[in-house]
């Protein structure tokens, strides 16, 4: 019997290994999911190169992994935020390495990991310092610059609602990064608010299909994390 659900944050993280390169779902706070960050807290896996949107707010969530000393190299777009203190602190003592990515080239770079394509070539970053030692090709009078898939050890990611067999829904905008990196993982582990017995979730609502995810652990969000 099929059956991805775990106990427990700690199950759900287990064999997380140091030097791992992990992506983390969320746009800001928005699906972002902060249990298992605060899990990968507690496990205490280091080395990290984390993937996510930005480099995190205040010194909770990541901006906590980074100030441990857990995360070697941030891969963003945003990394700096409404209160970057931790990471500009971080990076301006050479203590964390950054590689800037544009938006929509980090979803595609992601994108193409998880449909088994190498690299593509896109017009974003053309003629800035961010296409530097990037191979470069003119298609219809355009030029390009070539960007590499980009893979995870690992995919923490939050849904809306799941069933054992790991089919995740996702809410409004709390999808954002979630089903993409969900793809594009060796080991890919959900939090979600709601388990739901099989057939409750319909086809059309389900975002994620079951066969991309691994692990599945229920969380409430008001209640302390386990």
């Amino acid at each position: 019997m099929i059956n991805k659900i775990v106990r427990s944050i700690a199950e759900a993280l287990e064999g997380v290994r140091d030097g791992s390169v992990v992506l983390i779902g969320g746009f800001g706070s928005v699906g972002q999911p902060d249990a298992l960050i605060e899990g990968l807290i507690e496990q205490g896996a280091k080395d990290l190169v984390c993937v996510l949107n930005n480099a995190g707010v205040g010194r909770v969530g990541v901006a906590k992994l980074m100030e441990l000393g857990r995360v070697r190299k941030i891969v963003c777009s945003f990394p700096r935020s409404s209160d970057p203190v931790v990471f500009e602190t971080l990076y301006r003592e050479g203590k964390i390495e950054l590689e800037l990515v544009p938006q929509g080239t980090l979803a595609e770079r992601i994108r193409a990991a998880g449909a088994g394509i190498p690299a593509f070539f896109t017009a974003t970053a053309v003629g800035t310092p961010l296409a530097q030692g990037k191979e470069a090709r003119e298609f219809n009078g355009r030029q390009y610059v070539m960007e590499t898939a980009l893979r995870g050890d690992v995919a923490l990611i939050e849904g809306w609602e799941a069933d054992r067999w790991g089919n995740l829904t996702y809410r409004g905008s709390g999808a954002n990064f979630n089903p993409v990196m969900a793809t594009a993982a060796d080991l890919v582990v959900a939090q979600v608010q709601h388990i739901r017995e099989l057939g409750e979730l319909h086809p059309h609502m389900i975002g994620t299909p079951g066969v991309y995810v691994d692990r599945v652990v229920q969380v409430d969000r008001g209640a302390p994390w386990v």
